[in-house]
């Protein structure tokens, strides 16, 4: 079962080893990861998605991530109502005559070229992963060139319900 979890650290040389060390010690498989500095000057957000077979073993997994000195909080956002992006960079086979198929094919996904040379399109996609992946399999019969994909990155939105069907603010 694939599960989403999110890491608020520290920003420091280290912490990101020691945190895919973990997962690889406990046999979690990572499936994709994304970092990137916060607004919080000094701090980081990692987005995992693993493949986890036990929610056991997850639930353990968290409580040691909890306990490394440079994380700050963890959570399993699986379940949640969230934001969740991904980005792809696609470079295809591609001359002169192909680009307007091309073009009309990437369209309806949103997606744009960013690069052109005599002999390859490079395109760009975000969405969720099951988008970029399908506009990745369109693509796949003019030859993949080069693909290279950010992982998932993701958020809680702004209001979760609690438990008695009220709202709550995740600002305080």
């Amino acid at each position: 079962m694939k599960r989403i979890i999110t890491a608020t650290v520290r920003n420091r040389s280290g912490v990101l080893n020691r945190i895919t060390s973990l997962l690889q010690r406990r046999q979690f498989n990572i499936e994709s990861i994304s970092v990137g500095r916060t607004e919080t000057e000094g701090m980081s957000k990692m987005t995992f998605v693993v493949d986890v077979e036990d929610s056991q073993k997850l639930e353990q997994v968290t409580k040691q991530l909890n306990k490394q000195i440079d994380v700050i909080k963890v959570s399993d956002i699986t379940d949640k109502a969230i934001v969740a992006r991904e980005l792809a960079l696609i470079k295809i086979v591609s001359n002169s005559q192909l680009r307007a198929e091309i073009q009309g094919i990437i369209e309806p996904f949103r997606a744009s070229i960013i690069d052109v040379s005599k002999d390859s399109l490079s395109i760009q996609v975000t969405g969720k992963p099951d988008k970029v992946e399908a506009l990745i399999e369109l693509l796949r019969p003019y030859g993949i060139k080069e693909l290279a994909r950010t992982g998932l990155t993701a958020f809680v939105r702004g209001q979760q319900p609690n438990t008695d069907g009220s709202f709550q603010s995740l600002l305080g």
